[in-house]
């Protein structure tokens, strides 16, 4: 199985986080892995066979403490405590301060974030799409984290859309200009098609999370469109599966 296991700025106490990709599950086409192999395909929701989705989540459980807190992501803004998650609730993020719950999130292109304060006290997990990036769900878990004993926060960027296929309208760009003003340098113009830019969802993550103060962030090198085999990409392919990115105390 591949894994891709985050390398957080600094050693963090305690801390533990990966990342799925799309080889080596169960799933058929069009949750595979492109391969002519089986995919590992982490969602309940996308129309895979619920035995295969279960057989590869359990292959993630055996890298875990417990089973993750899994969320029904809406590309909203609302932040849960995982120890306290059940049945899969509304929400886009989650964190925790309880040894052995895991944080997950599960995306197709949307970007995920992982948060770990440096003490190893608190960790959490964000779904950012744009519209969650742009309605404030990063602000929102640093700052349910903090509030939870967080002191210096940690991110680490996860598997998301690239800076070069990340073709958006011109009501994007003014959504986070609205915000920010300098948010309009993460936006490209595509040449001769007017009224269309190329975003870098990696670059509004780190302004929105620098205007809160978390300094510290990694990651952020993915592409899931451009890296066929490795990641599932629903803007590329329409339906497909999810991976997830999971974060928790030992």
């Amino acid at each position: 199985m591949e894994l891709i296991l985050p390398q957080w700025g600094k050693k963090l106490p305690g801390v533990r986080a990966l990342a799925t990709t799309r080889p080596c599950g169960n799933s058929p086409a069009p949750y595979d892995d492109g391969q002519g192999g089986g995919g590992l395909n982490l969602g309940v929701h996308v129309g895979d066979a619920s035995d295969c989705v279960q057989l590869n989540r359990a292959q993630i459980r055996r890298h875990l403490p417990g089973e993750p807190a899994w969320l029904t992501q809406v590309h909203g803004t609302t932040v849960l405590d995982a120890a306290k998650v059940s049945d899969a609730p509304s929400a886009d993020a989650s964190f925790t301060t309880q040894r052995g719950v895991v944080c997950a999130i599960m995306t197709a292109d949307c970007l995920p974030v992982l948060f770990a304060d440096a003490a190893g006290r608190v960790v959490g997990a964000a779904h950012a799409g744009w519209r969650g990036l742009a309605g404030g769900v990063l602000e929102n878990t640093v700052a349910a984290m903090r509030a939870a004993g967080g002191d210096t926060l940690h991110a680490w960027l996860g598997p998301a859309i690239g800076p070069m296929q990340f073709e958006v309208g011109e009501e994007v760009l003014q959504v986070f200009a609205a915000k920010n003003p300098l948010m309009r340098h993460a936006f490209q113009p595509v040449a001769a098609r007017p009224g269309k830019y190329l975003a870098d969802i990696y670059q509004l993550a780190r302004s929105t999370l620098a205007n809160v103060g978390v300094m510290d962030v990694s990651g952020g090198n993915f592409c899931t469109i451009s890296e066929t085999r490795r990641f599932y990409s629903y803007r590329r392919d329409g339906v497909t599966g999810r991976m997830a990115s999971l974060v928790w105390l030992e």
